[in-house]
C-alpha cells in the first residue's frame, strides 16, 4: 500500500507533540495503519525551538531550519497544499480566524486529508468544511478537538454504531474542573483558586473561554453533531460560567451531598434535543462528581449498553497529539471507508427552560421573619415540590439560604422568582442563582 505521506502545520505545543510520535513510533505506526507514515514537512516560523523542545532534526522543517517570515511560511503552506506528494495535512495552528478557516479549505478541496485539533473552527465554522470534505471524498480527524486523549468522537462514531445514543454529559474542561476542585477540597475563594491554576499551569493568562463556559461548549457542540446528527448554532447553546460561584455555593452543596462541576449536558427525548453548559450539583452518587484537578470525564448513557464512561487527560502536549496520531492512522488503514458525519436527522433543539431537572435555588434577602415561608408558598404556587429547605445564614441585615426542588423546568422556577419580586420587590438583595442538580 501506498505511504502515507504528512505535513505539520504549526509546530507548537500539540503540532510538536505530534511529530515527536510519528518519529519516535514509525514502525510501530506501520503495522497499526498498514503502511508508512512518512513525515514530509513542518511548516514553523522558529524551528530551532521547536527542534530543541521535541527532537525533532531540522531537516523536517520547511526552509532549512531558518527562521520565517509569516510570508515566507505561507508560501510554503502553498507548497504543501500544490503538492502531489502530500495526501495528509495537520493543522495546529489554532483559531477560528479567516485565515485558519480558509486554508482548512484548501487543504480539503486540493484533495488532501484533513487533521485538526481546532474545536473552536469546527464548532463555530465547520459546515462548509465538513461539507467541502464530503464533496472532495477526503477525511476530517478531530478527535483531539473534543476532550484531548479521551476516544470520545471514535467512541460516539464508531464504537456506539450498534447502539443509540440517549444523552452524553460530563466534565470537559479542565481548568474549570481544576479550580471547582480546589474550591471545594481547600474551601478557596474563585479569585484564589483561578491563580493556583495560573500558577500550576492549568488556566492561561486569560481563562476567560474556560472558565466562562465558552471552550465547554464548543466541545458538546461537536458531540451534539455526533450523537445525535443536528447542527445547532453556536449562540443557540445556553451557556453559564463558573466565574460566579461562591463558597457559600460549595457550602450549599455540601448539605446536600453533592460537588458543582461544570456540566456539558445533551439529551434527546423524543424528537426534542435538550443541551445546556453550566455549573450544576452532581450527587456524590453520580461517578462525576468524583473526577476531581484538570482530568476530563464523558459519560454516555445509551439504549441497549446503558452508561458509558471514559475519563482521562484533556490536553496536553502528547495527550492530544496522540488522538491527531491516532485519527492519521485510522484514515491511513481505512481510508474512504469513513463517515465524517452521520446522516443529519430533523430533531427540534428544544427550550433549555423546558427541560425537567431538580434544582438548587440560592436566596439573598433581608433578615426578616417570614421570609423563608413566603418564598416556599411561592414556588410551591408554581407547582413545584419541594425536597429541602437548608439551614439560614444571616450576616447582620442579611440572610443567604437555599431551596432544593423535586424535578420541574426552569420556566417554572422563573415563574416562581417573577411572583417573588412583583408582590415583595424589596425582599430579594440580589437575583437568586439557580443550578440543576444531576443524581
Amino acid at each position: 500500500m501506498k505511504a502515507m505521506n504528512i505535513a505539520i502545520l504549526g509546530c507548537g505545543t500539540v503540532g510538536g507533540g505530534v511529530a515527536q510520535i510519528v518519529l519516535e513510533l514509525q514502525e510501530s505506526l506501520k503495522e497499526r495503519a498498514s503502511t508508512s507514515i512518512c513525515l514530509k514537512k513542518i511548516v514553523e516560523l522558529e524551528p530551532a525551538k521547536a527542534s530543541e523542545r521535541f527532537s525533532i532534526p531540522l531537516s523536517y522543517f520547511c526552509g532549512n531550519g531558518s527562521n520565517l517570515t509569516p510570508a515566507e511560511a505561507n508560501q510554503h503552506i502553498d507548497d504543501i497544499i500544490a503538492s502531489s506528494e502530500i495526501d495528509l495535512v495537520i493543522e495546529t495552528i489554532g483559531g477560528k480566524s479567516d485565515f485558519v478557516h480558509d486554508l482548512c479549505l484548501r487543504v480539503i478541496n486540493s484533495g488532501k486529508h484533513l487533521v485538526t485539533a481546532n474545536k473552536a473552527l469546527l464548532a463555530e465554522r465547520g459546515k462548509d468544511i465538513f461539507e467541502a470534505a464530503e464533496k472532495m471524498n477526503v477525511k476530517i480527524g478531530f478527535e483531539a478537538a473534543v476532550c484531548g486523549s479521551i476516544p470520545i468522537i471514535k467512541t460516539i462514531k464508531e464504537s456506539f454504531t450498534g447502539d443509540k445514543v440517549l444523552s452524553v454529559s460530563g466534565i470537559m474542561n479542565g481548568t474549570s474542573n481544576y479550580i471547582l476542585t480546589q474550591m471545594q477540597g481547600e474551601k478557596l475563594e474563585f479569585d484564589q483558586a483561578l491563580k493556583l491554576a495560573q500558577q500550576n499551569g492549568y488556566a492561561e493568562a486569560d481563562p476567560s473561554l474556560d472558565i466562562n463556559g465558552g471552550d465547554a461548549r464548543h466541545k458538546l457542540l461537536l458531540l451534539i453533531k455526533l450523537a445525535f446528527g443536528i447542527d445547532v448554532v453556536k449562540d443557540e447553546l445556553p451557556v453559564i460560567g463558573i466565574e460566579n460561584i461562591t463558597k457559600e455555593d460549595i457550602d450549599f452543596a455540601d448539605e446536600i451531598d453533592a460537588r458543582i462541576k461544570l456540566i456539558c449536558y445533551a439529551k434527546k427525548i423524543n424528537g426534542d434535543i435538550y443541551a445546556t453548559v453550566r455549573p450544576m450539583l452532581v450527587k456524590n452518587s453520580n461517578f462525576l462528581s468524583e473526577v476531581s484537578g484538570a482530568t476530563n470525564a464523558v459519560r454516555v448513557n445509551n439504549k441497549y449498553s446503558g452508561v458509558q464512561i471514559l475519563i482521562g487527560k484533556g490536553a496536553g502536549s502528547t495527550e492530544t497529539a496522540m488522538s491527531i496520531v491516532s485519527d492519521i492512522v485510522f484514515i491511513a488503514r481505512y481510508g474512504d471507508k469513513i463517515q465524517n458525519l452521520p446522516v443529519k436527522k430533523e430533531y427540534n433543539f428544544a427550550d433549555a427552560r423546558e427541560f425537567v431537572f431538580p434544582y438548587l435555588i440560592t436566596f439573598h434577602t433581608g433578615n426578616v421573619p417570614g421570609t423563608t415561608g413566603f418564598i416556599a408558598t411561592a414556588i410551591g404556587s408554581q407547582q413545584i415540590n419541594i425536597e429541602t429547605v437548608s439551614h439560614n445564614r444571616h450576616a447582620g441585615e442579611k440572610a443567604m439560604f437555599s431551596v432544593a426542588t423535586m424535578p420541574c423546568t426552569l420556566r417554572q422556577i422563573e415563574n416562581a422568582i417573577e411572583a417573588i419580586k412583583k408582590e415583595r420587590p424589596e425582599m430579594l438583595m440580589s437575583e437568586p442563582k439557580i443550578m440543576p442538580i444531576l443524581y
